[in-house]
């Protein structure tokens, strides 16, 4: 088995007491205090995350915009240079290899953030086809992202002088300790946030100087534990649960991130005929009546007990003190109502909910 990689903030995270876990390759810190106290932290305060593990791709050349317009399912004629927009490469058959993230820094110029596992299969994609002319580049070592997270992130970074105010899904770059950062006003959490971009080489000072910053809001380092309950709780979707190359946008429910009136992007034909058609499969929000907790791959029935589908994310909420789960559903399925999950040999019981299961703040003033 390959050796796991390692972010250049490994060393600190270490001194910080993290536990680690395998993630896409990489050794990540899945939590350092606990997942519930880093998930309320964020929840209520402010907590920094260590995401360098996301890819880094440079899409540079005359119409480089175009060229990704004609690849990936959203439409980047959406955005303005300083914008940041979610978007997926999908397969043939409408799948979804990997959804991420492009910041449009002018016609010329994108910058992409894949998921860790999939960034060398969305580089290879890319090469097969470009035209000549259209420089890609996999620059996953090179930068580190540092998400800070929480309702006080906006005083922590701007009393390190960075820019902050801009508007969600918008980016500026910035200079720090006489390196060059970029500021995106994103996040995976669902609260008001930040994601900074910046050489693996200044990563560790840009991390002291945040935790610095924030210690008068008592910002705290949070894992992907926390990452991952805080995600599930606003219904985002993650690659290789929600999203897969056999699970469509449609399916998944990110069907706004493709640009429908574009002529041809990678998995056009199929994602259009499934839109006509109507999906075999839809995402719901599960919510425990009792004190079930699922997990990923139980199965989900109705309250007859015939099948109904799979949980595709599970986790306990600590916001809301209970068991949720997302679960792909076969289609038709209610939109409300009861259904079952079996945990353990018995059958819990759920109420089907609309998501986010709770109220997101990313886009507050």
């Amino acid at each position: 088995m390959p050796e796991l990689l390692k972010s250049p903030l490994y060393e600190r995270q270490v001194a910080l007491g993290a536990r680690f876990a395998e993630f896409g390759g990489w050794s990540m810190p899945l939590q350092y205090s606990g997942i519930v106290a880093e998930h309320r932290s964020c929840r209520e305060s402010v907590a920094i995350f260590d995401v360098s593990h996301l890819g880094k791709v440079s899409v540079k050349g005359p119409a480089a915009v175009d060229f990704l317009n004609a690849c990936l399912s959203n439409d980047l004629n959406r955005i303005a240079a300083g914008k940041a927009q979610y978007t997926l490469a999908c397969n043939e058959s409408g799948g979804v290899v990997d959804d991420l993230i492009a910041y449009r820094i002018s016609d010329d110029d994108v910058f992409l953030i894949p998921n860790a596992s999939n960034t060398a299969s969305v580089v290879e994609l890319l090469l097969a086809a470009a035209p000549s002319g259209i420089e890609i580049e996999n620059l996953h070592r090179a930068y580190a992202v540092i998400a800070v997270q929480g309702r006080y992130s906006d005083e922590v970074l701007a009393a390190l002088g960075l820019p902050v105010g801009h508007d969600y899904m918008s980016f500026q770059l910035a200079k720090f300790g006489g390196t060059e950062l970029t500021v995106c006003r994103t996040g995976y959490t669902g609260e008001r946030g930040y994601e900074l971009v910046v050489s693996s080489d200044a990563a560790g000072l840009v991390w002291d100087e945040v935790l610095a910053a924030g210690s008068e809001y008592d910002i705290v380092p949070a894992g992907l534990g926390a990452r991952d309950t805080l995600r599930t709780e606003m219904g985002y979707p993650l690659h290789g649960h929600e999203l897969t190359p056999s699970i469509s946008p449609i399916e998944g429910s990110v069907a706004w991130a493709v640009g429908w009136k574009k002529d041809r992007f990678w998995g056009s034909a199929a994602l259009k005929a499934e839109r006509a058609n109507g999906a075999k499969r839809l995402l719901r929000g599960l919510s425990a009546i009792g004190k079930g907790i699922p997990r990923p791959g139980m199965n989900v029935v109705s309250a007859e007990g015939e099948p109904l589908g799979v949980v595709t994310s599970g986790t306990f909420s600590p916001s809301l003190n209970k068991g949720i789960a997302l679960a792909l559903l076969d289609a038709p399925c209610p939109a409300s109502g009861k259904a079952g999950v079996e945990i353990r040999g018995r059958v819990e019981e759920f109420e089907i909910v609309d998501t986010p299961f709770l109220a997101p703040n990313v886009r507050e003033s």
